[in-house]
C-alpha cells in the first residue's frame, strides 16, 4: 500500500508494526469524523482496510466519510462524475448494516461549485444516490505561492473561496440542508472567515485543524506561523456556524516528522505535540464546535490508528464527561446529522 505521489507519505506497515500499546478507554464511544477510501495507481484502501484498522481495539460506533475521487462514474456527463463516488461508497458499506462500525454513515462528496446555480442538479442525484447518508460537500480550495506545497489532486486557483460563481453553487448547499467542508492552507483561512461571514446558515467545517504547513518556504519560520495561524483560527471561532476537525496532523505538510523516528511515535509524543494546536482550537471553538478525526489513510504514514485515537484520548483527559463526549462523538453526529 504505497502512496503513488510525494504529496503523501508511505504508509509502512513493517514500520507501524514496532509500536503497538494498550488502548486507552477502551469502552470511549467514537464516531470518526474523517477518512476516505482511495482507489489510486499504487494505493488502494477500501472499506476492508479501514474496518482493518478500526478494529485495533477502540469503539468506533461510525464514521464520516470524505470525499477522495474514489470511483467516479467513467461516462455520462463531466459535472455528475463525482456521484459515482457516493453511489460506491453506499454500495460498498450497506451490507453491515446498523452493527458498529458504521462506516460512511455520513458521506461528504465532491461537487464542482465553480458551476455556480447549476450545481444544484449535482446535489440532488447526490442525495438521492446517498439513500439519507449524503450530508455534505467538500471542494477542495489548497493553494499557495510555493508551488512545491500544492498537490495536483487537490489544488486549486487562487482566490478560490473569493469567486462569485463558486459563491453561487456554495449558495445552494443550505437549502439543500448539507455541509460545506473546507480544507486549505492556513494562509488562507481569512478568506474563509469572509466566506463563513457571507453564509451564515452554512454550516462551515475546517479540516485538519485549519491547514498546518510547516515546510518548505514555511519551514524557518515555524512561529509565525503559529501565531498567523492561531489568530485566523480565534478569528473564525467568533462565527457560531463554523466547525473544526481535530486531527490531519499526520501529514508530509505539517512538518512535524514523525516518519522519520526509527519507531513510530508513542501516543505521549503525539498528545505532547499537538497540545498547542489542538487546545488552540478547543479553547477557541469549545468542545461542542470540535470533533476528532483520523484522516485516515493519509495519516497512517507516520502513525497507527490506535495510536492516533489514543493520543486524542491523552489530550481530552482533563476535558469533563460532557466536553470529552463532544469531542469524540456528539458533534460530529450534530454537525453531519447521523441517525
Amino acid at each position: 500500500m504505497q502512496p503513488g505521489s510525494s504529496n503523501y507519505l508511505p504508509v509502512r506497515d513493517d514500520w507501524l508494526a514496532r509500536h503497538q500499546e494498550p488502548i486507552l478507554d477502551a469502552a470511549l464511544p467514537i464516531v470518526d469524523a474523517h477518512h476516505h477510501f482511495y482507489d489510486r495507481p499504487g494505493w488502494t484502501y477500501l472499506a476492508n482496510e479501514y474496518r482493518a484498522d478500526a478494529a485495533s481495539g477502540h469503539d468506533i460506533r461510525a464514521t464520516v466519510y470524505m470525499q477522495a475521487q474514489t470511483r467516479y462514474r467513467r461516462d455520462g456527463p463531466e459535472a455528475m462524475k463525482p456521484v459515482g463516488e457516493t453511489e460506491y461508497v453506499v454500495a460498498s458499506t450497506s451490507a453491515a448494516g446498523k452493527n458498529p462500525p458504521r462506516l460512511a454513515q455520513g458521506i461528504v462528496g465532491h461537487a464542482d461549485l465553480r458551476r455556480g446555480a447549476s450545481v444544484r442538479a449535482v446535489l440532488e442525484a447526490h442525495i438521492e444516490a446517498g439513500k439519507g447518508r449524503f450530508k455534505g460537500i467538500r471542494h477542495l480550495t489548497t493553494w499557495d505561492a510555493d508551488s512545491s506545497l500544492m498537490n495536483p489532486l487537490s489544488a486549486g486557483p487562487r482566490g478560490l473561496l473569493l469567486d462569485k460563481t463558486y459563491r453561487e453553487g456554495l449558495a445552494e448547499l443550505a437549502p439543500l440542508g448539507l455541509s460545506y467542508d473546507a480544507w486549505l492552507f492556513f494562509p488562507q483561512l481569512p478568506e474563509l472567515l469572509d466566506l463563513a461571514k457571507a453564509f451564515p446558515d452554512t454550516r462551515i467545517v475546517v479540516n485538519h485543524c485549519g491547514g498546518v504547513v510547516r515546510i518548505a518556504s514555511y519551514e524557518n519560520r515555524r512561529d509565525q506561523v503559529f501565531e498567523s495561524w492561531r489568530a485566523s483560527m480565534r478569528e473564525l471561532s467568533r462565527l457560531p456556524n463554523v466547525y473544526v476537525k481535530l486531527g490531519g496532523l499526520g501529514m508530509r505538510i505539517n512538518g512535524f516528522d514523525f516518519e522519520k523516528g526509527a519507531d513510530p511515535p508513542t501516543s505521549e509524543h503525539l498528545a505532547q505535540t499537538w497540545k498547542p494546536w489542538m487546545e488552540t482550537c478547543i479553547e477557541a471553538f469549545g468542545a461542542d464546535r470540535c470533533m476528532f478525526e483520523s484522516n485516515f489513510p493519509v495519516d497512517k504514514g507516520s502513525y497507527s490508528y490506535a495510536t492516533g485515537w489514543n493520543a486524542f484520548k491523552r489530550l481530552s483527559k482533563s476535558a469533563g464527561a460532557d466536553e470529552r463526549r463532544a469531542l469524540f462523538e456528539g458533534t460530529v453526529s450534530r454537525v453531519y446529522r447521523l441517525a
